[in-house]
């Protein structure tokens, strides 16, 4: 699973909304604000912040957090083999010859795929690795500096016959997975770096700082407040327009105030190449097998950091009205952002005005 991230050009920047003052009190003891981060995990940077007793807690919990990310992310690399390690890589090479078993975390992310995917509308579809893996190839000739170019039309046609998932035989008794047609791929990209950060944040959760806040290259999972008198911690969504401008990488469109709540975003300013002045960004339609144009960026609130990961990229690629229903059937919310300049449209469900600085929603300890 090998993404490309520039560290300014990340789809959410996290902002510190939270003043040190008032911490320590209804606590038994003073808590302190300390942060991290570290990269080399899904490509990208993850940034931690949390409300600890001391240094040496701080640091156990985050070390532990580290040591997880990159354990999924290993399990979650479909590009690359690791010494001892099932992964989406040694799926695809091995599983189409003979059941290849795998651990409880691979495990648990392909049932939890199998699970969604009726409900996204053929949107979203992680067998579809033989068409992403084309379009990776032209984003990589790009990155290594090769002119950019398309798929060809008939590769990407030929691929699409082989994006089946009822063709993943999955044996819960032995939890092995194989694979009827051969020429299948899985890319769990689409949801990967969401669950990853998610199982990382019910650990931290149940450890001895509870308070913190995940930012792993743009999936942001809040944990519970920030301190005594500060109810939510505050989460800066990159403004789409300003992500494509080098020099204005940080800025913010809006601030979404929230605690214990997870916030991913799918945008066209991730990964992309330009050819004739068109953008092409990572984000493909099973339909068209083409980027989608619709959005520029669509941002997901709701708990598991799973589902927000998932359905950012669902609701990317699917039409605004079908998306919105879908968004509302499933109590999620979600703000797109659509058209450029003074043609730009910010649009949302009703329950993420709730969190929305722009919508008039404050943090009570500002």
């Amino acid at each position: 699973m090998k993404k490309r991230f520039l560290c300014l050009g990340l789809c959410l920047c996290l902002c510190l909304c939270t003043a040190c003052g008032s911490g320590a009190q209804g606590r038994q003891r003073p808590m302190n604000k300390y942060s991290m981060f570290f990269f080399d995990t899904f490509d990208t940077m993850v940034t931690i912040l949390g409300y600890a007793e001391d240094q040496v807690i701080f640091d156990r919990v985050t070390g532990e957090a580290k040591a997880e990310f990159e354990k999924f992310h290993k399990l979650f690399d479909g590009y690359h083999e690791y010494e001892g390690i099932q992964n989406i890589y040694t799926l695809n090479r091995d599983a189409a010859r003979t059941p290849v078993k795998v651990g409880p975390e691979l495990w648990d992310l392909l049932t939890f795929a199998r699970e969604w995917q009726p409900r996204l509308m053929g949107s979203t579809n992680i067998a579809m690795g033989s068409v992403l893996r084309l379009w990776h190839d032209c984003r990589e000739a790009v990155e290594a500096g090769n002119p950019p170019s398309l798929p060809d039309p008939e590769a990407l046609k030929e691929a699409a016959l082989h994006c089946n998932f009822e063709d993943v035989v999955m044996d819960e008794a032995n939890r092995t997975v194989f694979f009827r047609d051969p020429l299948l791929k899985l890319d769990v990209g689409a949801v990967a770096k969401g669950f990853a950060t998610e199982r990382v944040a019910q650990m931290m959760l149940a450890s001895d700082m509870p308070s913190f806040i995940i930012n792993a290259g743009g999936n942001v999972r809040a944990g519970q407040a920030p301190g005594a008198g500060r109810v939510h911690w505050g989460v800066g969504l990159q403004d789409p327009e300003a992500a494509q401008d080098p020099t204005a990488q940080n800025q913010s469109m809006d601030v979404l105030f929230l605690e214990n709540l997870s916030v991913v975003t799918s945008g066209d300013y991730e990964r992309f190449f330009v050819l004739d002045g068109v953008r092409y960004h990572h984000i493909i339609s099973p339909d068209t097998l083409m980027p989608t144009t619709e959005f520029h960026a669509v941002t997901v609130v709701c708990q598991d950091g799973s589902q927000a990961d998932l359905l950012s990229t669902a609701l990317f690629v699917l039409p605004y009205e079908q998306g919105r229903a879908l968004a509302e059937s499933l109590g999620v919310e979600v703000l797109w952002v659509r058209g450029e300049g003074e043609k730009r449209e910010v649009l949302m469900t009703e329950g993420m005005k709730a969190f929305s600085k722009n919508q008039g929603a404050a943090n009570p300890d500002q």
